[in-house]
Formats: C-alpha cells, sequence, structure tokens
C-alpha cells in the first residue's frame, strides 16, 4: 500500500477495498489474469515503477536503463549461499553470447543487484567489486547494443527497496538447496507482480505450491540432491570443461577481462569454484542459464508474462503476518 500506490489503487479498482484490511482477499485479483484490459493497466502501472527505478539509477549512478527492458533484481545480503556470483557469471556468459551471436532476437534486460556484505566478508566484498567491475566493461561496450546492462546500486537499505521491488520483473531468489532458512523478499516481489525465478530452497517452496508451478521458474538441484554431491566429493573442474558458457566466462574473469588494474583479483573466488564449489554455482550454472532463457522466451510474450505476474500478486495472501498468528493461536499455542 505504502510503496507501490499504483497497484494499490488497480486493485481497489477491480476488487474493492477489502484487501486492504484482509490481504487473503486479493485473491480475487486471480480471475482478472486473463482480462486483456487488465492486463495492460497492470504492465501500465509497473512500467511507471520501472521508470521510478530507471530514474533513481540515472541520477545517482549516471547509468541510462531503458524501461522497456526486463528488470531482473536481486537485493539481498552478499552472501556466497544467496549465489549472486552465480548471477553474474550468467550476465558475463550472456555478454560474450551476445557479442558472439549478433544475429539472435535478444530480450534486453538489466540486472539489477544490491545488498551489503558484513565487515570482514572478504569473498562478498570481492563479489560486490567483481559486480561493479562487470558492469563497467559490459555498460560500455557498443557491440552489445544496450542489450544488457548491469547496475550495482549502492548502499541498499529499505528505502531503495521501496523503489527497487515494485519495479521487479523477475526476482532472483537463486541461493544454494538447503541453506536458505525461510526469508521474505521473494514473498515481497512477487506480491508487488514480479515473476521468480529460484531454487527449491526456503519460502521458495511455499510459493511454488501457492503461486502454482506454471507461474515461477525453477532450477538447480534439490537440498538432498546438494548433500549427495557434497557427500560424494565432486570434481567441479569436470563440471565446469562440460559447460563452455561456463568455462570461457571464468575465464574471462580470471585472465582481467574484468579488472585490468589488477588482472589478480578474482583468482580467489574463481580458484574457490574449481576446487570446491562448496555453495554449487558451477554444479547449478547450466540449469540456471536453461532457466534465464526460459524467462525470455516467457517474456517475449506479453500477455502470457502479465497472466503469470497477476497470479503471483493475488496468490501471495497466504503469506502475511495476519494468517501465520492465526495458525500459530490454533496449532501451537491452542489459544481458542
Amino acid at each position: 500500500i505504502q510503496c507501490n500506490p499504483g497497484l494499490t489503487a488497480l486493485a481497489r479498482e477491480a476488487i474493492g477495498d477489502r484487501f486492504l484490511d484482509d490481504i487473503e482477499a486479493i485473491r480475487d485479483l486471480d480471475t482478472f489474469a486473463g482480462d486483456s484490459a487488465f492486463r495492460e493497466k497492470f504492465a501500465g502501472v509497473k512500467r511507471a515503477n520501472k521508470a521510478r527505478l530507471a530514474n533513481l539509477v540515472a541520477e545517482r549512478l549516471g547509468i541510462k536503463v531503458d524501461p522497456s527492458a526486463l528488470f531482473d533484481i536481486q537485493i539481498k545480503r552478499i552472501h556466497e549461499y544467496k549465489r549472486q556470483l552465480l548471477n553474474i557469471l550468467e550476465a558475463v556468459a550472456l555478454y560474450d553470447q551476445i557479442r558472439s551471436h549478433p544475429e539472435r532476437d535478444w530480450m534486453p534486460r538489466v540486472k539489477f543487484f544490491g545488498g551489503k556484505a558484513a565487515l570482514s566478508y572478504h569473498n562478498a566484498k570481492l563479489i560486490i567489486k567483481l559486480a561493479n567491475d562487470v558492469a563497467k566493461v559490459i555498460n560500455r561496450d557498443p557491440a552489445v547494443r544496450g542489450l544488457l546492462k548491469v547496475v550495482f546500486v549502492p548502499n541498499y537499505n529499505v528505502s531503495l527497496a521501496e523503489i527497487m521491488i515494485p519495479a521487479a520483473d523477475l526476482s532472483e531468489q537463486i541461493s544454494t538447496a538447503g541453506m536458505e532458512a525461510s526469508g521474505t523478499g521473494n514473498m515481497k516481489f512477487a506480491l508487488n507482480g514480479a515473476l521468480t525465478i529460484g531454487t527449491l530452497d526456503g519460502a521458495n517452496v511455499e510459493m511454488r505450491d501457492h503461486v502454482g508451478a506454471d507461474n515461477i521458474v525453477i532450477f538447480g538441484m534439490t537440498a538432498d540432491e546438494v548433500a549427495r554431491v557434497r557427500s560424494e566429493t565432486p570434481n567441479p573442474r569436470a563440471t565446469i570443461e562440460n559447460s563452455r558458457e561456463l568455462s570461457q566466462a571464468l575465464a574471462a574473469i580470471a585472465s582481467g577481462v574484468f579488472s585490468p588494474d589488477d588482472r589478480n583479483r578474482f583468482a580467489g573466488l574463481v580458484d574457490g569454484i574449481y576446487t570446491h564449489d562448496w555453495f554449487m554455482v558451477a554444479a547449478d550454472f547450466d540449469s540456471y542459464t536453461r532457466a534465464q532463457r526460459e524467462v525470455d522466451a516467457i517474456w517475449s510474450e506479453t500477455e502470457r508474462w502479465y497472466s503469470k505476474t497477476i497470479r503471483n500478486t493475488a496468490r501471495m495472501g497466504w503469506f502475511s503476518s495476519d494468517r501465520s498468528i492465526r495458525q500459530y493461536a490454533k496449532e501451537i499455542w491452542r489459544a481458542g
């Protein structure tokens, strides 16, 4: 209601005010997923929110982004298990593919990152540096023709989240399966009309159950599969060598393509993937890139895209604190 007044007004126009006090009533929007006039209004709200974020990025960072591009957003604490590194590697691989195959019909995309690292978390700080270094190279390359941009938005906080979350087309929830306790960012994105790409981890599992498997893009290993692979002493090098896109992306980062002032800056990050890949970045990479091309295919069909994102908004009421407390009162506290 506070951070997305456009969507709030549209929902009130369509289904009345009951959802303002009982968020589960927002389910009534579900019937509008097949309504072309409502889809256009929903898309218009999203476009206005994206323009607001584009203006902020232009003012603060001097980076121009096109609100008609797919806004792909990952904002959360920087941590290896949350796998911002996987997202950056996919950006590098996509950059290479766009340059190698300019004849293909690429979907314009802006990858946004935001989040903070713990003071002494060396690798997390390196990941932030890598995101910024990759952004500098990609955003300045005329060969990409604006088809891909990367933006790390600094000083992430709640006020910034209130602008970024309503602007998201795609929500990145890509933690290593079995390592995310729950998280609520994924719920906020979906409620505000984003499609989720994610692993079966944390609350993504319940989100898939509630929004429907057709309205979320799931990839990668399950928690059981991650545990099994770790126990079998995996050989990440073989996995990397079997993936041309991944091996090329890692080679580019390791050779200093994105850090010409210090060609060894990211050697430790790359070496960690080659030697143990504890967070399954290499193991899940090909599955993740396939999922991203599935996202492109959905994005290319506007009506299909907004039907899915409307259903995400409509089906998120179950995740409210009101429902949680009622269930606790009944099943745990037995409070009448």
